[in-house]
């Protein structure tokens, strides 16, 4: 897959990166080695062949599920600008 200028330059505005017009031609080179190697990972025949979450055999270590904390949730209520049935209440953000 080739790209041609206009869209490398369209790619650009959509991620908000400012080329000029010396380096797209550099970046079009880049983009289209960056798709051939995809299309040659493509390629390749993974039937039969399970995901892995890790490229390598690693068991993940594991620690006791102990409490090591004391509770202070009521001297942190205690502090909190606002609470409310044990919730901390927050200014809206988000419409």
């Amino acid at each position: 897959m080739s790209l041609s200028n206009e869209q490398v330059g369209h790619i650009a505005r959509l991620a908000r990166i400012a080329l000029a017009d010396a380096e797209i031609d550099a970046t079009r080179a880049k983009l289209d080695g960056i798709f051939g190697l995809i299309e040659q990972m493509q390629a390749v025949d993974t039937a039969g062949i399970e995901p892995m979450s890790h490229p390598q055999e690693l068991a993940t270590r594991l620690r006791a599920d102990a409490v090591t904390e004391t509770d202070r949730r009521d001297a942190f209520q205690k502090i909190a600008p606002q609470t409310e049935a044990g919730l901390y209440l927050v200014p809206k953000v988000i419409e």
